[in-house]
């Protein structure tokens, strides 16, 4: 059974916001941290390496600092520091294979939500056979939940609710793992699940689109007509109702709306603890890729996203 959570580290403030974050998930769900600094010797150290220092001594220091400030923060946790000789990539996969969850730093747009992915992260993203969760610099535990009454204290954030998760839901082909981890990630949080499914109704005949999915280009569309919006809700609510019935103590409402999933999925996570969305493991012509709507999403969105592999 997996029984630990794997952050990157690379010392840089997304990678540490990151690596608290993992720390929160671990207690949680009660198991252990791996923190994991990947790092190749290079004839042109980069300019934040020290004239003074070995290349592999700079990694040992952001490893530790990384390490020492979750600590500091979580003293309750157990934590195993892993400084790998490989490159990152190669590494944070590895990780990821013997994890539950993988957990990356990125950094936010400049005066925008959303993140900017490295060809790293990217990668990662797209080839990972766990789930793995963006978290943007500057995300604290604050964050998670919503604002605190007059009067409280910062240390007594964590005990105000947390903000919704919402997951974006394809209803043409439900998965499972994407359905459960949401459900799952509500229930630790004790907050609700606001489950969000888009569609665009063709003049073609009418096809649906779920969260994973975008309708291509040049495609004429019609408003969609009061039968088939209601087939739709009808069918979010078949979908969801053994998972319900499996998790009785999330509270879930649904949003079903005639738009480009990505443009709902925004507009829903606005305020939320957490994001939700798959990737469809089958590569394309191109090998292992994210998907146009979760691309989109990671684009915009400013609360952490979870990108749940699935068939």
């Amino acid at each position: 059974m997996l029984r630990h959570i794997t952050a990157g580290v690379d010392g840089s403030p997304a990678s540490l916001a990151a690596a608290h974050w993992a720390a929160r998930e671990a207690l949680r769900r009660g198991v252990s941290l791996r923190m994991v600094h990947a790092w190749t010797w290079y004839p042109n150290p980069a300019p934040s390496v020290p004239i003074d220092v070995s290349q592999r001594d700079w990694a040992e220091r952001t490893l530790d600092q990384a390490v020492m400030s979750v600590r500091a923060a979580h003293p309750g946790l157990r934590i195993v520091e892993q400084l790998v000789s490989d490159s990152a990539v190669d590494a944070l996969l590895t990780g990821a294979a013997e994890s539950e969850v993988l957990v990356l730093g990125s950094s936010g747009l400049s005066g925008v939500a959303g993140f900017i992915l490295g060809s790293v992260s990217q990668r990662l993203v797209a080839r990972s056979p766990r789930p793995v969760v963006l978290v943007r610099a500057r995300e604290t535990s604050a964050d998670e939940h919503f604002p605190a009454s007059d009067g409280v204290s910062p240390d007594e954030i964590p005990e105000t609710p947390f903000r919704d998760v919402v997951l974006g839901l394809d209803t043409r082909r439900p998965c499972d793992e994407l359905i459960e981890f949401a459900f799952e990630a509500a229930r630790r949080y004790g907050a609700a699940l606001h489950v969000v499914h888009a569609f665009s109704a063709t003049r073609t005949g009418g096809a649906g689109l779920g969260a994973d999915m975008e309708p291509g280009p040049g495609l004429p569309v019609a408003p969609a007509g009061p039968e088939l919006l209601a087939a739709r809700e009808h069918a979010v609510v078949a979908t969801l109702r053994p998972w319900c019935e499996k998790f009785p103590g999330v509270a879930v409402t649904e949003t079903v709306s005639e738009e480009r999933a990505a443009t709902a999925l925004v507009r829903a996570s606005a305020g939320a603890s957490l994001l939700v969305v798959g990737r469809r493991t089958r590569a394309g012509r191109l090998g292992p890729h994210t998907g146009p709507v979760t691309h989109a999403v990671l684009h915009h969105v400013g609360c952490p996203v979870a990108v749940v592999p699935h068939g």
